[in-house]
């Protein structure tokens, strides 16, 4: 019978103590709030290459999140190779981020994010032409700062490492933020 009441007792000790740490945890996760950007994306894979990147995201909480992003070229890269004229540009490039932040203050976070993508860039070297498809591993990391409760600045870096084909793209970005 102690046994029992003893084991009863640790039980509920137990459950007291815990209590405060899974509402903590629930706290952590409840409040969703989501979030748009739009912004400047300079990529650097042999030429550089500017883009408008706008991201949705949805944050669980004050650590966690996820975002999609679409970026679209806004310029194309003229040269010539051997005497032939060439071309490149950014058709389009598309990714999804799992995102985990560090808040700082109130207003300032840093975070990192790891996701999946795929970009679609098209080269024309005197009368070829040509368009890949790249997938990729993307990876890497920024800050945000919010000058209001909703208004703010991203700027970020991402590295997209190809899966089916050498290389890899360095971006860098500049965005506005709005939360919702």
């Amino acid at each position: 019978m102690k046994k029992v009441i003893l084991l009863s007792a640790a039980v509920s000790s137990l459950a007291f103590v815990g209590a405060p740490a899974m509402a903590q945890s629930t706290a952590v996760l409840s409040p969703i709030t989501g979030y748009g950007t739009l912004g400047y994306g300079m990529r650097k894979h042999g030429d550089q290459l500017e883009s408008v990147t706008g991201r949705l995201g949805l944050r669980f909480g004050r650590f966690v999140g996820i975002e999609g992003e679409g970026a679209f070229g806004v310029d194309d890269k003229k040269g010539t190779v051997g005497g032939l004229p060439y071309k490149s540009e950014l058709n389009r490039s598309v990714a999804a981020y799992a995102v985990g932040y560090v808040p700082i203050t109130n207003r300032l976070d840093v975070f990192g994010r790891v996701g999946l993508g795929n970009t679609k860039l098209t080269g024309t070297l005197g009368e070829t032409s040509i368009t890949k498809q790249r997938d990729s591993v993307n990876y890497g990391g920024g800050a945000q700062f919010f000058f209001t409760g909703h208004d703010g600045l991203r700027a970020d870096f991402t590295r997209e490492s190809y899966r089916n084909g050498p290389g890899h793209a360095n971006v860098w970005g500049v965005s506005y933020v709005r939360k919702f």
